[in-house]
């Protein structure tokens, strides 16, 4: 029923995607063939948001085309959040399980971090249920659990926000039994699983300090009349506006919130009784905190400890978009609704079958009926596309070819025409084998947070001054034809020499720069 009710979530969500083409969304960008370099595993100029991610993607496209390995790591966060969940809930009626697989594969939250197409990060969590069923073996003296813990933190730890909750889940969810040594070696375990982005960040040449204004730029955002704090109850929250489906500003949003809480609450009796071992309480624990993260940067007072924090402590800066860290907070509530719906449909079931049957299938459809527009793609925001011919050309010519490239206009981010103007991180970086210089400098709204690219920063100074690219010491430039307005003043291309003319791009090389 579990292995079936996943595909069915699976299919409703992801049915654009049975189209050809590739789905680009803000970071969610997938090119043919991503090539491997060395810049994948230690960013010099960057800091590690990708690492190991960029560079697993890498090795996985050289095998399979990248459309399919996108395809499968979307069907596997659907699938193994459902399921997942579903396994994770002590139920005695088999609906209670769907009911926890659904309330935590349909939620805001999966919704919101699916559009701005942090996928790695949802595969932390997809595999949080699994780990902390792995938790549940290894406190009833299960031989196999603790593989199966690392296992189940090895998704999560494709980025550094997923491997750090993964983290913090094996810390205080297991056991310290045989004078701590399950424990010291569960978590030994899984911070090397966070080896690579921790090296990559003390190698790196960036600062490791970010911009303050970012705080209040990637704060938890109100959605509907309950505020910011409301949204984050209901697991949404996200800063981008954008990336909020329109359901959310729905004035029932809030009510369904307060449901759902209400029953859940009811739940987590059950489930402080059916967990041994205080594990219910731990579980609570690290939700509370994950929810206090992701409430820091509109709670006064905190706030200005949070702006002090990412400009003053090196790697603060991944605690500026809290709202990241709701996934404890969301399993929770999804399991203890569940168990809140077994025990209402029991006491309705005592005064006939129809009264249960009729709460546990209203629960069933409840977050379907709260958040409709997450399916078909998110209302059909999540259509796949194909890259015009010029990406090929383009790529091919830069073959084998050394020097930067520096692709204009200078920004992280493009509004494609041919990707219905909806935007996406710039593919250039990932698509050809060189070093893609881009602007790191982000805009939420009206306000700017810096980045941290020390070459970056020199690029954008340069051209800032009105001078030509060739100044700037870059041997190749794309030009993008994108939505928006955004164009190139022909005097800052002057002195290059125009390698291949396209209609979505154009290749320049710059003469006065060394091979």
């Amino acid at each position: 029923m579990l292995a079936g009710l996943g595909l069915a979530v699976t299919l409703l969500v992801l049915a654009p995607l049975a189209a050809p083409g590739y789905v680009l969304s803000y970071d969610m960008v997938f090119v043919p063939h991503q090539p491997w370099r060395a810049e994948l595993v230690v960013p010099s100029d960057s800091l590690p948001r990708a690492v190991p991610l960029d560079a697993l993607v890498s090795l996985a496209s050289q095998v399979v085309p990248g459309w399919l390995v996108q395809r499968l790591v979307l069907v596997a966060v659907l699938l193994l959040a459902t399921v997942g969940a579903g396994l994770l809930v002590p139920a005695r009626h088999p609906v209670t399980r769907l009911v926890a697989a659904v309330g935590y594969a349909w939620t805001p939250y999966l919704a919101e971090r699916l559009l701005i197409g942090h996928w790695g990060l949802l595969l932390a969590y997809a595999s949080l249920p699994w780990l902390v069923s792995a938790v549940i073996r290894l406190r009833a003296g299960g031989r196999r659990a603790l593989p199966l813990l690392v296992l189940a933190a090895v998704p999560a730890a494709v980025t550094p926000t997923g491997g750090l909750i993964a983290l913090a889940g094996t810390v205080v969810l297991v056991p310290r039994r045989a004078g701590g040594r399950v424990g010291a070696a569960a978590v030994g375990l899984v911070l090397l699983l966070n080896a690579p982005w921790l090296v990559a960040a003390a190698l790196t040449r960036a600062d490791a300090r970010t911009d303050p204004d970012g705080v209040a730029a990637f704060a938890a955002r109100a959605e509907n009349w309950s505020g910011a704090l409301g949204a984050l109850a209901g697991t949404g929250g996200i800063w981008n506006a954008q990336t909020t489906p329109v359901s959310r500003s729905s004035p029932l949003a809030p009510v369904a919130t307060a449901v759902v809480l209400a029953v859940a609450v009811l739940g987590y009796r059950t489930l402080s009784r059916r967990w041994s071992g205080g594990l219910a309480h731990r579980l609570a624990g690290l939700a509370a905190g994950g929810f206090l993260l992701a409430a820091l940067g509109v709670l006064p007072g905190l706030s200005g400890l949070l702006e002090w924090s990412v400009a003053t402590v090196p790697g603060a800066g991944v605690l500026r978009d809290g709202q990241k860290f709701l996934v404890p907070y969301a399993l929770l509530v999804a399991v203890g609704f569940a168990l809140g719906v077994e025990r209402l449909a029991e006491a309705a079931g005592r005064a006939g079958r129809v009264g249960a049957g009729a709460v546990l299938a209203g629960a069933l459809v409840l977050p379907v009926v709260v958040l409709p527009d997450l399916a078909f793609g998110a209302a059909g925001r999540l259509r796949p596309v194909a890259y015009p011919a010029d990406w090929n050309a383009v790529a091919a010519r830069l073959d084998g070819r050394p020097g930067e490239v520096l692709s204009l206009p200078f920004g992280a981010y493009r509004a494609y025409p041919w990707n219905g103007g909806r935007t996406a991180l710039d593919p250039l970086p990932r698509y050809v084998d060189a070093d893609v210089l881009v602007d790191d400098t982000l805009w939420v709204g009206p306000s700017e947070v810096s980045g941290e690219n020390p070459r970056a920063a020199q690029v954008r100074r340069v051209l800032a001054t009105g001078a030509p690219v060739t100044a700037t010491g870059v041997r190749w430039v794309v030009v993008q034809r994108v939505v928006g307005g955004h164009r190139v003043d022909p005097a800052t291309l002057l002195g290059l020499r125009e390698e291949y003319a396209g209609t979505d791009l154009t290749l320049y090389e710059n003469p006065m720069a060394g091979g």
